[in-house]
């Protein structure tokens, strides 16, 4: 089986979903009769061409990226990528016979395998990753208007829609309730990420591996640590990632006068990631809207104390009370409230951090790739 699989998202660039196709493809690698070409972004101004075994090729199309933009996609880099990937998949099409194609994203990855549909009938998969979803992101509400007949016409022509969780499936089907929808789970590496040994003079809040925008509701946390820094002078912010965001909060913490307390690490490779969850206390993702976060994951399986919004994929990871706690959206004081419960009570944090692990390892990524590839055989 041969598949053309698009996302512009791929490590070092982009995010959860980035990483996730990576993690995929790993495992894509492994099945003997499929054979995988990826096409992407390449994260400088050249291409590159990288194989994983002996039956998946990643194809890196060079967009305008640079050290300093990796973590954020604007439009531009949209546009460049769908019109370079466009004619670079033409030309793979040309060259092999393939199956179906998968995109991650409606937009504009499914539109592309929507045009590949209708000009060499090819049909394909649809991978829903959030911001693709009408309604899910404030910064796109402009677009949405616009761009959700398109949306809801690459989904209606798709072999298979598949959401990444059940809060960003009822999302999509606000736009389309008779939309069939698949939901596969984001998997994790519990070999990579695993428990560590926090650190014991500090109570560290880690908000890990994450675009520092708006819909993240870091100016909620920032404020968290301000209420709870007064009575608790050893609690500390590690906020990891880059974004649009960052230098409006930066300028908060020094405002609120916790500017030593809140420490912007910018952005981490993922390899280094095990070592920034293992000294943490609990991660808390107060995020306005979510699809299913790998770094909560990540969290998960490193044994800590989760706190989350009720958005996305939160309650598929957050058992509350058992594993960590759903707090109130856009709400400092619940999450501080929240926070001084771990802080008085090691106990309960050590069970919780127990908890979480022992859920992230009845998920993996192998388990995930067999999902798709299950789809894959119905096209």
């Amino acid at each position: 089986m041969k598949v053309l699989f698009l996302n512009y998202e791929y490590p070092p660039l982009g995010g959860g979903a980035g990483n996730a196709a990576s993690c995929i493809l790993r495992e894509f690698s492994k099945i003997p009769d499929l054979e995988v070409d990826f096409v992407t972004s390449s994260h400088d101004e050249d291409f590159h061409l990288e194989e994983i075994g002996s039956g998946v090729r990643i194809h890196k199309l060079p967009i305008g990226k640079n050290q300093k933009n990796l973590h954020f996609q604007s439009k531009k880099d949209l546009l460049v990528y769908s019109w370079k990937a466009y004619w670079y998949s033409k030309k793979l099409i040309r060259q092999n016979k393939y199956d179906l194609s998968h995109s991650f994203f409606s937009v504009p990855c499914g539109f592309l395998s929507l045009v590949f549909k209708r000009k060499y009938k090819i049909p394909y998969v649809i991978s829903l990753r959030g911001a693709d979803v009408p309604g899910y992101s404030e910064r796109f509400s402009f677009l949405y208007k616009i761009l959700t007949p398109l949306i809801k016409l690459i989904w209606k022509k798709s072999g298979a829609v598949v959401s990444n969780s059940e809060g960003l499936r009822e999302l999509a089907l606000k736009s389309n309730p008779k939309q069939p929808i698949e939901i596969i789970c984001n998997g994790i590496d519990t070999e990579k990420f695993k428990p560590g040994e926090p650190n014991r003079e500090k109570f560290i809040i880690t908000l890990g591996g994450t675009r520092v925008t708006a819909r993240k509701g870091i100016a909620y946390l920032i404020e968290t640590v301000r209420m709870l820094s007064q009575k608790y002078p050893n609690v500390f912010l590690k906020i990891i990632g880059e974004g649009d965001e960052k230098n409006d909060l930066e300028k908060m913490s020094r405002k609120l006068e916790i500017g030593k307390k809140v420490e912007f690490l910018g952005r981490i490779e993922n390899k280094e990631m095990p070592s920034y969850y293992q000294e943490a206390s609990v991660f808390v993702l107060p995020s306005l809207n979510e699809g299913m976060s790998n770094a909560m994951l990540e969290a998960l399986a490193s044994g800590l104390p989760i706190i989350a919004t009720d958005t996305g994929g939160t309650k598929e990871i957050v058992r509350d009370g058992k594993n960590g706690f759903i707090i109130k959206m856009k709400d400092s004081q619940d999450i501080a409230d929240k926070i001084e419960i771990l802080i008085k009570d090691e106990n309960l944090r050590r069970k919780m951090g127990e908890n979480s692990r022992k859920y992230a390892q009845s998920m993996n990524w192998e388990s995930v790739a067999n999902k798709y590839y299950e789809i894959y055989k119905k096209q």
